[in-house]
């Protein structure tokens, strides 16, 4: 066996683990090596059973699932190739096999994860669509789960502004799920990649969603939890960021909603609190990122109508637009500023403003 297949081998066998495979690696060096092992020498590193489970591997199951992957037009990236995720190879215990439907590419290096509920509400779902749009246009990768609701309205966002996003899966490629979302999946491997840790024909079991979430914190440089409730998935992903020394964001809700129980606790916790694209971008240091002048110039002029539109016959303070919009108070700042030069909007006294 080659590299690849040795890698791809020691995945199809259940009991190894990115923890299992790390530890076979660093004492055979090679994974070629693993295989060639005699059975004392695996069982000193990874235990008897497991030693067996090596040394009986059927080459069959190796043989289908690579031609699986070939059938459904997918790459399999390792921890040795060039093109693995420069962010991903930094966390502890990271993949050492990718299933990659579509392209990972350098620009996927400045890449942020939007998680939330599978039964949002419209205010969580608006949210996670708007960030994921307003951050792709800026040049951003937006990183989430694919799972229903928020997940699926963050791809969306992304693909809505002509950016790149990144699905990651809790299953094979055999068993897309949600099945609903087998659409998307192909939609999203057309501008970005759909991929996975887990052999083709894993089924999507509960077990696998927490590890398919280290790996959403682990391409991003940071995570917005938009709405869960207090032990939802949404929440390990953000454990996983904290571990992984990645930023945690969260959308601030009701108290009253259960959808927000997950997020306030976090900002209680010491997340950042986001009120608006902005917040994000400064800090972590990527106001200045874009993927070019038109989409920069397009994105101002969306904030500055939806400014505009709050401001109507009847005056409104600062405080009101920055509470009806998803735009930082800085940002808000400069936008009024730039209505005002215009002489679209006026200030009265006490800072009010409405339309001339």
């Amino acid at each position: 066996m080659n590299t690849l297949e040795s890698l791809v081998s020691l995945n199809l066998i259940p009991q190894i683990g990115s923890v299992r495979l790390e530890a076979l690696l660093k004492y055979f060096n090679q994974p070629e090596a693993v295989f060639q092992a005699s059975r004392e020498d695996l069982s000193a590193v990874v235990g008897e059973k497991i030693a067996q489970g090596i040394r009986s591997f059927d080459r069959k199951l190796l043989k289908k699932d690579l031609t699986l992957a070939e059938k459904a037009n997918l790459k399999i990236t390792t921890l040795f190739d060039e093109n693995y995720p420069k962010l991903l190879k930094e966390i502890p215990g990271c993949p050492i096999v990718l299933y990659v439907k579509g392209e990972l590419t350098g620009r996927d290096d400045t890449a942020f994860g939007i998680v939330g509920s599978r039964h949002a509400s419209f205010y969580g779902l608006n949210n996670a669509q708007k960030f994921a749009e307003e951050l792709s246009l800026r040049g951003v990768t937006i990183v989430s789960g694919m799972a229903r609701g928020a997940d699926t309205y963050a791809h969306r966002g992304a693909l809505k502004a002509g950016g790149r996003t990144i699905a990651v899966m809790g299953s094979g490629f055999s068993q897309i799920y949600p099945p609903e979302n087998e659409k998307l999946a192909e939609e999203i491997s057309l501008s970005g990649a759909v991929i996975s840790e887990f052999p083709m024909e894993t089924k999507p079991l509960p077990g696998n969603f927490p590890r398919r979430n280290r790996i959403i914190s682990g391409l991003s440089l940071g995570i917005l939890v938009t709405e869960a409730a207090r032990n939802s998935g949404a929440l390990i992903t953000a454990d996983f960021a904290l571990e992984q020394g990645r930023e945690v964001f969260a959308l601030p809700g009701r108290i009253d909603s259960s959808g927000s129980t997950g997020p306030n606790y976090l900002i209680k916790q010491g997340a950042k609190l986001v009120t608006g694209c902005q917040d994000i971008l400064e800090e972590l240091n990527l106001s200045l990122v874009t993927s070019n002048p038109k989409a920069a110039a397009e994105t101002s002029e969306i904030e500055k109508n939806s400014i505009y539109n709050l401001i109507g016959q009847e005056a409104v303070t600062l405080d009101e637009l920055i509470e009806k919009s998803s735009i930082s108070s800085s940002r808000i700042s400069g936008l009024i500023l730039e209505l005002q030069l215009k002489k679209l909007i006026k200030e009265l006294p006490g800072k009010y403003f409405m339309r001339n």
